[in-house]
């Protein structure tokens, strides 16, 4: 059996696509197949379950999948290190990460990265934050970023950096011409939230118990971009991320005001594999975070 067919295997389980996975290894979707296929018929039992819209493992499929994970992730570990007896650094690192992280505060790492190692490459993977722990602890990705770390076995978690909270409206609503906005001015405001599985949501569902306020959302969505949109039309307001909303704020299709109680920010963390072996490509995008940590944010940043 060939690594290169564990691969094909895992890209499709983790991609849902046999045609995505084609194109992550550079074949033909045919090749994949054959791939898969050949897995199938040496264990003689069926390992993954097709439907119209996406591929999903079976039982057993998912059993070769968290072995496949571990034998790929350290081979690749074996091949790091051997490869590090060069002196140049080179290399790609995976990053799983969330959204609202990953789509608006990691431009300063990718710079700080780029201007320190110009040959390692950052590669990130948009995850639900649940996913991210599982991607790290699977050896999926070698650093994985999420909001309100919480201790899981298997994990190291570092502190990145704590971003600010914000309540975020269109620019023709009330709350624009205030200089702040009160936590208590949200009750009976048509607002627009989080998935109630979302970290940031809980963390807010707790502030809001904590304070007496009742909140009852008009709609619920998944995706900060979503949310912004939303906020756009008019249809509510939310509490986003700053950072996620320095382009529209900047660019007047939406407003952010501070909380009339001070301050509220969310924590950022760094997550590692506990004991895992970081080669010199992951360690240098971990000294690009360490270093972007301290740095301010800015919609160019």
């Amino acid at each position: 059996m060939q690594l290169e067919s564990l691969k094909m295997f895992c890209d499709v389980v983790e991609t849902g696509s046999f045609s995505r996975a084609a194109q992550l290894n550079h074949v033909t979707q045919s090749a994949v197949s054959q791939q898969i296929r050949a897995l199938e018929n040496r264990y003689e039992q069926k390992l993954l379950s097709r439907s119209a819209r996406q591929v999903t493992p079976t039982p057993a499929g998912e059993r070769l999948f968290r072995g496949c994970k571990e034998i790929l992730a350290r081979f690749a570990e074996v091949e790091n290190e051997i490869r590090e007896q060069a002196t140049e650094v080179a290399g790609t690192s995976t990053v799983s990460t969330i959204y609202t992280v990953g789509l608006h505060e990691l431009n300063a790492v990718q710079k700080q990265l780029l201007k320190a190692h110009p040959k390692v490459n950052m590669r990130l993977n948009y995850r639900r934050n649940d996913q991210v722990y599982d991607d790290v602890i699977l050896g999926a990705a070698e650093i994985g970023i999420v909001a309100y770390p919480q201790p899981r076995a298997g994990v190291d978690i570092l502190p990145f950096r704590d971003d600010k909270l914000s309540i975020v409206c269109a620019p023709n609503h009330p709350f624009a011409t205030k200089q702040k906005v009160s936590l208590t001015a949200l009750s009976g405001v048509p607002f627009i939230a989080f998935d109630r599985e979302a970290p940031t949501r809980k963390a807010l569902d707790r502030l809001f118990r904590e304070k007496n306020i009742d909140i009852n959302p008009v709609m619920e969505m998944d995706n900060v971009e979503t949310i912004k949109r939303a906020v756009e039309m008019g249809l509510g307001v939310a509490i986003l991320p700053m950072a996620t909303a320095l382009g529209e704020v900047k660019g007047g299709s939406l407003v952010a005001k501070p909380f009339a109680e001070g301050p509220v920010s969310r924590p950022i963390g760094l997550l590692i594999r506990k004991g895992k072996y970081l080669d010199r490509a992951s360690s240098a995008v971990l000294d690009a975070f360490k270093a972007a940590a301290s740095q301010p944010l800015s919609d160019d940043a």
